[in-house]
């Protein structure tokens, strides 16, 4: 164990003349698979996580997990997938098929995690927004049924005598919203690439929603077509490159058509190498036209992420606040939006949390 923690993380002077010697990790695949046996057999899951990224990270391992020996010995997870992504276009033939099963492995964990969870709040949000006249007593929206008939309160009684009662619709199985997911593929945004496409998947599964996803750098790919299988809609993108978040959004205008129907998520850091001032001039148009626009600095479970300020202040005065979001909340966001909902109070909520 301890020979395991050295290898990695002993910055002693003989610890790093002993690396370039190559007796550290930066030696050999067969080396570093072998550290990687180690860590799994000492410590547990979460702890080997860390220590894979700090591996990659610190010792400059990246060229390695080209090895398809070196991936058949990895502890999959988000962080690995998004550094595998980044080397999609170099990995040779004889790794893809093992890299496409560490993936794989993640994404359906991914999907366990968000699945059921996007589904019941996005189906809820759906029914809730669908409001009828004289409903059953399950679905009678009491809070507005009561604010509609305070007229006709009685003081003796303390009480009102409702003369029309409010409720949630049952939404058919027709098209109800359209959904545009806009996700910036800059190297920064991995992890939110990987949670983005698992969700854009199960968004496009559920036949209320017409869902789009595209990716962008300094170009815009759309992937929708390969909705049906998130490993698929992963292997599309190329993680790292330029950003021209203005020419993404210019590409998801094309895909509304029906601006009081449709949601559109941007998840970007704001790094805009595009042209500014049409950015913001597109938000707030789509804004003004009745799209719910939505940006997201990060969706993940890293923390605070970095992000252009400026561009964040600036869409915030438009009314369309920026802000991170984990995987976990994501569908609860998704609901309040598809409602139309206070969407900056929200995320205001998240801060105080």
């Amino acid at each position: 164990m301890d020979g395991a923690l050295a290898a990695l993380y002993d910055t002693s002077s003989e610890g790093s003349k002993s690396r370039r010697r190559g007796a550290g990790l930066g030696g050999s695949a067969p080396k570093v698979a072998r550290w990687l046996g180690d860590i799994r057999t000492y410590f547990p899951s979460s702890v080997v996580q860390v220590m894979q990224k700090d591996a990659i990270d610190r010792l400059g391992l990246t060229q390695l997990l080209l090895e398809p020996e070196l991936l058949d010995a990895v502890e999959p997870d988000v962080h690995l997938v998004g550094t595998l992504l980044s080397l999609n276009r170099v990995m040779p033939e004889t790794s893809k098929a093992t890299a496409r099963m560490v993936v794989e492995k993640v994404v359906r964990e991914v999907e366990e995690r968000i699945a059921q969870k996007t589904r019941t709040a996005v189906t809820g949000a759906l029914n809730r927004s669908a409001r009828i006249t004289n409903p059953k007593y399950r679905d009678i929206d009491w809070n507005r049924t009561i604010r509609a008939n305070l007229a006709h309160y009685l003081p003796e009684y303390k009480t009102v005598v409702p003369e029309r009662l409010l409720g949630y619709g049952r939404r058919s199985q027709a098209v109800h919203r359209d959904v545009v997911l806009a996700i910036d593929q800059s190297g920064s945004m991995a992890s939110s690439v990987v949670y983005a496409s698992v969700f854009g998947a199960v968004l496009a599964s559920m036949r209320a929603l017409k869902t789009s996803l595209i990716v962008f750098d300094t170009a815009v790919v759309d992937l929708t077509d390969k909705l049906s299988d998130p490993v698929d809609v992963l292997f599309g993108t190329q993680l790292g490159g330029g950003t021209d978040i203005n020419r993404a959004i210019a590409y998801s205008q094309s895909l509304i058509d029906r601006p009081t129907e449709s949601l559109f998520v941007l998840i970007s850091d704001l790094y805009e190498g595009g042209i500014r001032a049409e950015m913001l001039r597109r938000m707030s148009a789509m804004k003004n036209v009745g799209v719910q626009v939505v940006v997201l600095l990060a969706l993940s479970d890293d923390g605070a992420p970095s992000f252009d300020h400026d561009n964040a202040a600036a869409l915030g005065a438009l009314g369309i606040p920026a802000f991170a979001c984990t995987p976990d909340r994501f569908p609860e966001l998704l609901a309040l939006a598809l409602e139309r909902g206070d969407i900056g109070r929200w995320a205001d909520s998240l801060q105080t949390e």
